[in-house]
């Protein structure tokens, strides 16, 4: 049997890597969408003569009205396995190669019919490793690859109350894995992750899901990567557009305002403060059911470095 090059698994591997090192929290599934499943495997099946590919994933695509040879990405029917947020990576052109058959179905009619046609896999459980590190603890896969790098762990004030094994290890909004019981002279009540400093190593915990520091008005994206490969038309450089966003997966869509900036990158201002939202995973923009793009958040109001970010934190101070 003949193998394609997977140069595109190993550049995803290594970017990876770097951005745990960075402390911030990537997702590699979408990479591995872009790279992997729909180029490497695309093209693999194009040179064997294939005109089209198929996946499982639950999403959509229909042609769009303003380009020829470019399909626009949609929601898939079921809200709860709804993809379309691991898909926004992946340019129209290659999304018009490829067939979604179960986009228009809920997970229960697909177990149904796998049901009855006596399918191996009709019963077995939702799939929940990760691209290239499969059903295996996380922090053990991190440890082959990144050595531990302890330091303390600190709340605002910058009072050492415990100690990590690595920042990489956290991300922000965590609760487990802390260590960090009650305290003698503090109000009970868990502690959250809510930053990290580089600099000093330090991660920095605080108490309460509803921390004030956990949630954030603004963020600012990596350049986007847009689905029909340009902007929407109404977006233009320095203008507003009300969309709805997402900044994780399986996340209500939330109301924001968006605004293009240089360079490709967006501004978003939430209509209501949005929870840990974390430097490294995907701000996805959609219009209704439509996934226009999106990129890996950069920083936000809540959760920034003075020093790294100061042209992004004045753009949300002005906005």
């Amino acid at each position: 049997m003949r193998h394609y090059r997977n140069d595109g698994q190993n550049n995803e591997f290594e970017h990876f890597l770097a951005e745990y090192a960075a402390g911030r929290t990537p997702n590699p599934d979408i990479l591995c969408n872009r790279e992997i499943k729909f180029r490497a495997f695309l093209d693999y099946a194009q040179s064997l003569g294939a005109n089209a590919i198929a996946t499982g994933h639950y999403a959509r695509t229909a042609p769009d009205p303003g380009q020829a040879g470019v399909n626009q990405l949609l929601r898939g029917r079921d809200p709860g396995k709804d993809q379309s947020y691991f898909l926004h990576a992946v340019s129209g052109d290659k999304l018009a190669l490829t067939r979604f058959p179960v986009g228009e179905l809920h997970k229960s009619t697909v177990r149904e019919q796998a049901s009855r046609l006596q399918l191996a896999t009709a019963a077995k459980k939702d799939s929940t490793g990760i691209c290239f590190i499969g059903e295996r603890r996380f922090n053990d896969f991190l440890q082959r690859y990144l050595p531990a790098q302890p330091g303390d762990m600190v709340d605002e004030a910058g009072t050492v109350l415990g100690a990590h094994q690595g920042l990489m290890y956290h991300t922000i909004g965590q609760r487990g894995g802390l260590g960090i019981g009650g305290r003698k002279g503090q109000a009970e009540g868990a502690w959250f992750v809510i930053g990290k400093n580089l600099d000093s190593n330090q991660l920095i915990i605080g108490q309460g899901h509803d921390h004030p520091a956990l949630f954030s008005q603004y963020a600012v994206t990596e350049s986007m990567h847009w689905v029909g490969l340009l902007p929407p038309g109404s977006l233009r450089m320095g203008q507003v557009m009300a969309l709805s966003v997402q900044v994780r997966y399986r996340q209500a869509p939330q109301a924001a305002w968006v605004r293009l900036l240089d360079q490709g990158a967006v501004m978003v201002q939430f209509e209501q403060p949005q929870r840990a939202v974390t430097p490294g995973q995907s701000l996805v923009l959609y219009q209704g059911d439509c996934c226009l793009g999106g990129a890996p958040i950069l920083a936000t109001d809540a959760l920034f470095d003075p020093q790294r970010d100061q042209h992004h934190w004045r753009i949300m101070a002005d906005s």
